[in-house]
Formats: C-alpha cells, structure tokens, sequence
C-alpha cells in the first residue's frame, strides 16, 4: 500500500502545480500497488485541478494499481461530485444549482466536436461570461480548440482532461479553466525543433509567440494570440506548465519560474475575469462595442 498525504490547500498556482507534478513523478513508478489519496488535512481544493488529478488517476490505471480516496471532508466532497469528478469513483453526483463548476470530462484526441460543444456549453456560454461579439465568440472558441489539437498532434497523447471552477465571491469573480495532456512536453518539441538545449519555461514563452511553431510548413504557436490578448484586456491570466517550467502571465506582465519538480506533458490554465463590465469584439468587425481589439 501507498500513502499520499495531500496538504491543506491546494489552488492553481506555482505551489498547486509543482505539488502535483512531484506527486504524478511517484506515480509514474507504481506496478499494481493500492494508492490512498488522503484528503484529512485538505480544507481548499480548487476544483479546476481535477484536470491535473486526472492525469495522475489516468497513469494508475495504465499501470494496473488500485486507489481511493480516504477523509474528504464535506465541503471538497461536495465540489467534487457537483463537477462529476467523484462520480467516476462511485459517488452520486449533486445537481449544481449556483453554475460554479465546469465539469471535469476526459476527451479523447479525435472527439472534436464533444471538446467544441463542452467548451461553449461549460464556459463561453457562462452567464457572467464577459460580453463578447459573435466572431470573437468564434475566435476564442477556436483558440481554445487549438490548444486541444496541441496536446494531439505535440503531445501524441490518450486523453485530454478539462476541467473548471468558478468564484463569485472575490472582486474579480474569477473563472479557473485548466486543460493538461500527459503527452510529450513543450520543451522536447521545441527543443528538437530549435535544435538547442533550452529552459522549459523559456521554450513555453517562444511557443506563446504567434507564428512560432514545431510543425512543418505551417504557421502556429500555442494558438493563443486572440484569446492572450482579450485575456490581457480582461484583467484576466495565463498559466503554463511544461516540463520544469512555469509561465504565467497577469495583465501583460510575466513571470517565469522552474519546478522542483517535473511534469511530463502540459497544462493550460486560462483565468477570466467575470466582474468585467466591458464589451469586446474585433477590430474588423463593423459594429462599435467598446475595447475592440
């Protein structure tokens, strides 16, 4: 039997990723073990994190092992069966009457029209969602794709994990959306591209620039040109983590860090800002909603 204690609170952000990325490394060497996961002390659990749990459950059961989870308290209990992320563990899911959760879903890479309608039923078509124009409806939903079809064509991956967390309690009224693929890393793939050895955190932030791409005759980068600028404007976030690497960037400032750990495949996680009262849209387009782009 293996024993993991998890801590007390556990969010998206340097701390959360690096804790998961050094639990998924211990792991990836169990043969048909017995795994607790012992949520005693866990007070905060930000459920957008399933995500990256997922992950970490996908690779337990490739390798024949066994798990359960041990002392969830009440509260965290309730999230995650209200985002359905318990229910595939055998507890009964509770109906989400306040909209907070985006629920946790595995895609497999071709399920492209399951992965376009989850994200516009579970996301774009939140009500506090930012007022936003038809086309620029288009675009970040076909961002977003492209972020999916990374993790199928770089990542050469089983499953996709997406999942979200909505707080309408602090100022900003944020919504946590996380996508991670357990494929091959940003780094590998730009680094062979490049042909040079290259930090991780650095080779995300080249991936991040548009037209920058590992793929062979076509123009790319993460595909996140529209969507990191109406982030930006939002007074939203970014965050990246691949390999050792951590990229964030708030507000148009970045910030870089290495892991102590490390994360074999990529996540992306996307913070909006609900308590925006802005209207946004295009710069081509004809009609004159505020903060075009």
């Amino acid at each position: 039997m293996v024993l993991y204690k998890f801590p007390s609170d556990i969010k998206s952000n340097y701390d959360g990723y690096n804790y998961f990325s050094h639990i998924i490394e211990l792991v990836k060497i169990l043969r048909n073990e017995e795994v607790i996961f012992d949520f005693d002390k866990v007070t905060f659990f930000q459920a957008n994190l399933c995500s990256l749990f997922g992950v970490c459950l996908e690779i337990l059961k490739e390798n024949n092992n066994i798990f359960k989870i041990i002392n969830i308290n009440n509260q965290v209990e309730t999230i995650l069966r209200k985002n359905n992320f318990l229910v595939e563990l055998g507890y009964q899911p509770i109906n989400d009457n306040y909209a907070t959760s985006l629920k946790y879903m595995r895609f497999v890479p071709r399920d492209d029209e399951g992965f376009n309608e989850y994200i516009i039923t579970q996301l774009l078509n939140k009500k506090d969602f930012p007022v936003i124009s038809k086309p620029l409806h288009k675009e970040i939903l076909r961002n977003i794709f492209e972020i999916y079809e990374n993790a199928r064509t770089h990542g050469k991956c089983d499953y996709i994990h997406a999942c979200g967390q909505f707080f309408p309690k602090p100022i900003n009224k944020p919504l946590h959306f996380t996508l991670v693929d357990k494929g091959i890393n940003i780094k590998e793939n730009v680094a062979l591209h490049l042909g040079i050895d290259i930090e991780a955190s650095d080779a995300i932030e080249w991936a991040m620039v548009k037209g920058n791409t590992t793929k062979k005759n076509e123009s790319g980068g993460l595909g996140l040109a529209v969507i990191f600028e109406f982030i930006k404007l939002n007074g939203g976030s970014i965050q990246i983590v691949s390999a050792d690497g951590y990229y964030e960037v708030i507000k148009g400032n970045v910030r870089k860090q290495r892991l102590t750990s490390y994360f074999g495949g990529t996540i992306v996680t996307l913070i909006f800002n609900f308590n925006d009262k802005n209207s946004y849209s295009l710069v081509n387009e004809e009609n004159d909603l505020s903060n075009p782009f």
